[in-house]
């Protein structure tokens, strides 16, 4: 096989793959067929090598296609590397010197939230998790947030794996008061936690947006109520918010277009508008 055949072949499973993952709604094998321009045989040949490496997988009714663990593991990681190699530590570190109360980054990781980043107070009264530790989402502050912005159908996604587990007399259990729940966040931008997810401790947590105005992570600030109630909290958001576009500065992400056409049989197709936007969130 040829160098150009072989790049030919390899452009078209990744525009294959980029459609898929910026979707609105797990597209099926008539429409990536569509959006990328390749006949049905070739089309699917793709997706069956995507899913089988574990980069796509089907949806709950089987004609869908959506992301794979194996791109959500390799995406998590891409982003945990752009936040090392930017001066997240410094940003953190001042806004922790600024308002006194420990602070984190946090990203999602499957159905779960991941601890990237965390900067203590000198306070002696903590409420520790570590880098790298997983808390849920429909209990945390910056969880709440990436439900609260999520697209319907991944919100729908998150929502299967009920019952939501109580952990304070104060943790939202139903769908019903969840949803209720987001609307609020999503109409104030801040993800709130008020001794939901551990007793004694409050939160609030604002968005990183990436370049395309997608939530990517978040900076959070928490501690015990006698000391940070919900209401300080609050009022510590303006800075949050400082801090959020101080690191998403600092983020590499590329905001260059997406390549817009894939060579086939020698000539370059241009791939539907539809194909390259990016998904957004819920409004």
């Amino acid at each position: 096989m040829s160098t150009q055949t072989t790049t030919s072949v390899s452009e078209r499973a990744l525009l294959l793959l980029e459609t898929i993952a910026k979707a609105e709604e797990p597209p099926t094998l008539n429409e990536l067929m569509a959006s990328i321009g390749l006949p049905k045989a070739t089309t699917h040949r793709f997706v069956a090598l995507l899913e089988r490496l574990g980069f796509v997988q089907r949806a709950a009714d089987g004609r869908h296609y959506e992301i794979g663990q194996r791109l959500l593991a390799l995406s998590l990681e891409g982003m945990r590397r752009s936040f090392d190699l930017a001066p997240r530590r410094v940003i953190l570190a001042a806004l922790v010197k600024e308002i006194g109360e420990t602070c984190n980054i946090t990203m999602l990781d499957g159905e779960r939230l991941v601890y990237l980043d965390r900067v203590e107070s000198d306070w002696p009264l903590q409420f520790r998790l570590s880098v790298g530790s997983h808390v849920p989402l429909h209990c945390t502050a910056s969880g709440k947030l990436f439900l609260s912005l999520s697209p319907p159908p991944l919100r729908k996604a998150l929502f299967r794996t009920q019952p939501f587990q109580r952990y304070t007399a104060r943790t939202l259990t139903s769908t019903e008061q969840l949803e209720a729940e987001l609307t609020r966040i999503r109409q104030t931008g801040v993800g709130t936690d008020n001794e939901e997810f551990m007793e004694g401790m409050a939160a609030t947590a604002v968005p990183i947006r990436d370049s395309r105005g997608r939530i990517c992570a978040t900076v959070a600030v928490h501690g015990p109520v006698t000391r940070l109630p919900l209401a300080r909290a609050l009022a510590l958001v303006p800075a949050l918010k400082r801090a959020a576009k101080a690191l998403e500065q600092t983020l590499l992400f590329d905001t260059s277009s997406p390549a817009s056409a894939v060579a086939v049989g020698g000539s370059a197709e241009t791939m539907p508008a539809a194909a390259l936007n990016p998904m957004r969130p819920a409004e």
